[in-house]
């Protein structure tokens, strides 16, 4: 297929996208002029750079990519936002989905995989956002429902919990124990009794091949939601003694140091529906085993 991502630089869509490019697929990417490249630097001409800047319409991407299915997976998330973060989080998880599904839809394109966040359920809800970052997510969501209804797209909403594997740099809990090692600091967490849900990356990955498969398979406008879980809620404590275990490191954990942070997610989201065809193969053991096999690859080149 003829495949388009957005957040194709980030830790999810850098993954989907080799994945897509090393099975065959044609990928195009949207980068900002300022994305750094350094996760798409090995796929070289295997895939198409489209950079996307006030100067430039989506319509125009659409246009050159003729894509068969677009993979929407750029955003921009804070856990708690500043004044200063309302604009980026409009701009980032509202206007420019916005403006791509339009242009999609004015050229034909109405396949969409996209991608939203547990955080927008709340002690369970059906909706009730986190965060203001998990507030634009269902926005976007809502609009969504616009396209479907009177330009017939088909979309599949793939709903995520906590995610991990090699190369992530955003700043994550993984990344903090890695540094709290290598600098020898303690790092102030708090209480450690809320229970999270990770999926590793690869098995995301898939996740994100299905639903394209089912959009390709199904040509009904409408929206699906799926979930994508482990199933296997553990608590932040435990984790941090499994990575301790896999990888023989400590790092130095100063517990209860920070309180919880205002509505923190104290229990995975248990809502929606498994996505038919896919369930996770990588528990979270073998996953940490595999990250800290490239982090010690990388750490060594």
């Amino acid at each position: 297929m003829r495949a388009l991502i957005t957040g194709a630089t980030g830790f999810l869509g850098s993954h989907l996208t080799r994945k897509l490019s090393s099975d065959g697929h044609e990928v195009h990417v949207i980068v900002r002029p300022n994305s750094n490249l350094e996760a798409l630097d090995k796929l070289g001409t295997a895939i198409k750079c489209h950079v996307i800047d006030a100067a430039t319409a989506p319509i125009g991407i659409i246009d050159a990519a003729r894509p068969e299915v677009v993979f929407h997976l750029a955003t921009h998330f804070v856990a708690q936002h500043t004044s200063d973060d309302v604009a980026k989080l409009v701009d980032s998880n509202i206007l420019f989905p916005c403006q791509l599904v339009d242009a999609m839809a004015r050229r034909g394109a109405r396949r969409l995989v996209n991608c939203s966040s547990a955080w927008q359920h709340y002690e369970g809800a059906d909706y009730d956002p986190v965060c203001l970052y998990a507030a634009t997510k269902e926005a976007f969501i809502k609009v969504l429902q616009y396209y479907i209804a009177a330009e017939q797209f088909s979309v599949v909403n793939l709903t995520l919990t906590d995610t991990y594997g090699p190369n992530d740099r955003r700043a994550k809990l993984f990344a903090a124990l890695y540094r709290s090692v290598a600098k020898n600091e303690s790092l102030a967490f708090s209480p450690g009794h809320q229970l999270l849900d990770l999926v590793y990356v690869d098995d995301v990955v898939d996740a994100f091949g299905a639903a394209a498969n089912r959009l390709i398979q199904n040509e009904t406008s409408r929206l699906e939601d799926f979930a994508i879980r482990s199933g296997e809620a553990i608590s932040l404590r435990e984790l941090i003694a499994k990575f301790a275990a896999v990888t023989g490191l400590s790092p130095k954990i100063d517990w209860g140091a920070r309180p919880y942070r205002l509505r923190e997610m104290m229990n995975p989201w248990e809502g929606g529906r498994p996505l038919p065809g896919w369930q996770p193969s990588i528990g979270i053991e073998e996953g940490i085993r595999r990250m800290h096999e490239s982090h010690v690859c990388n750490s060594q080149n």
